[in-house]
């Protein structure tokens, strides 16, 4: 009979208390607490992995889950809760290093395309809306860039969960209406480009009008433009609200577009000096895109 003994860890598994255990080892990174809070939050016990454990010298150094043996005192209220622990005999401490350092090498991480997928599978409410929501436009989501098909899904469950189903609604109708389902106007500077106007803005956007001056810039033009104003998706934002604002009589006040309280405004410099002629403040009244 073949010997698979060196393809199997040495080890043994003891459940041990949380007090028990030792992880402020110098390799080990820094302890998140945000990450404990949240995760503690998000308790899931079906989430919860055996801690990796070293031990020498009587002493259990938890060299890979430092994290979850906090977030289970946590939740537990006490560091006499238990966690399972796979215990390691014959490692010194350069070895524990050296393990940690490694850990997540060859570890292939999930895209977004597959967890959001995976939570499809698993019936979870938030990922079943945004899936039946997109399909409602004749519109599928996929990792292979093509027309109709949405590969930015995490642009998508940010849209949802800062700004709410509707605003998802008409970020996906302005869209399609306005380019058709091109496929790089589905993109997640498209996408969340919009969102920010359609929350901005609200009703004082209207629909038509979008279509008919946003949409003519071609998806290539808008793009270009874009790049030349500012990076990331507030540049989008900008230049359609440009296109938007020509030769309108009362035109949408820019400063809309940069008010914190709309959430995604993080690293945004809301005192930039806009253009002299893409406000006319003439033809302005002092309710306009109110």
């Amino acid at each position: 009979m073949p010997d698979y003994s060196m393809f199997v860890p040495n080890v043994h598994f003891e459940q041990i208390p949380i007090k028990n255990l030792v992880s402020s080892q110098e390799y080990q990174r820094n302890l998140s607490q945000h990450h404990v809070e949240n995760a503690a939050a998000h308790f899931d016990l079906h989430q919860i992995n055996p801690v990796k454990v070293s031990r020498r010298d009587g002493v259990n150094y938890v060299f890979n889950g430092q994290h979850t043996i906090e977030i289970v005192a946590l939740v537990s209220g006490s560091r006499d809760t238990p966690v399972w622990c796979m215990i390691y005999d014959d490692l010194n401490y350069s070895n524990e290093a050296d393990i940690f350092a490694n850990q997540m090498k060859y570890v292939k991480p999930l895209k977004p395309y597959e967890v959001f997928m995976a939570n499809v599978e698993a019936g979870n409410d938030k990922q079943l809306i945004i899936k039946d929501l997109v399909e409602s436009y004749s519109l599928t989501i996929g990792q292979t860039k093509n027309y109709g098909v949405i590969g930015a899904v995490s642009s998508l469950e940010d849209i949802y969960d800062k700004f709410g189903y509707h605003a998802l609604d008409r970020t996906l109708r302005l869209c399609v209406g306005t380019w058709e389902g091109d496929m790089n106007s589905l993109s997640a500077n498209f996408l969340n480009g919009v969102a920010r106007l359609v929350v901005a803005f609200g009703d004082s956007i209207r629909d038509d009008l979008f279509k008919e001056k946003v949409g003519f810039m071609s998806v290539k033009q808008l793009s270009r433009t874009a790049k030349e104003r500012r990076p990331g998706f507030i540049g989008y934002s900008e230049a359609m609200l440009v296109a938007y604002n020509r030769k309108c009589k009362y035109p949408l006040r820019w400063n809309r577009l940069y008010e914190k309280n709309l959430v995604t405004t993080d690293g945004l410099d809301v005192d930039v000096a806009l253009p002299s002629d893409e406000v006319d403040k003439t033809d302005e009244p002092d309710n306009a895109g109110e």
